[in-house]
């Protein structure tokens, strides 16, 4: 399952390749890719593991960047 989503209160694109790669990481993704131009992540996943990757990914987000926010 493909979805996009947009990012908030990203500074740089060092911290974007961050979390990129920390999301990438997690269980049931096959693919993420930020563009941080556009400040849009877009999330690849297994079927029935869109909730909880999109949870980890938030706590990933905030961990490279405190301010920074995954949206819907």
């Amino acid at each position: 399952m493909k979805k996009v989503y947009r990012i908030e209160n990203l500074c740089c694109a060092n911290c974007a390749r961050k979390i990129e790669e920390g999301i990438q990481k997690i269980q049931g993704v096959k693919e993420a890719k930020i563009v941080f131009m556009t400040m849009k992540l877009t999330l690849d996943v297994e079927d029935g593991m869109l909730d909880s990757v999109l949870a980890e990914a938030k706590k990933i987000a905030r961990k490279v960047e405190p301010e920074c926010e995954i949206v819907g």
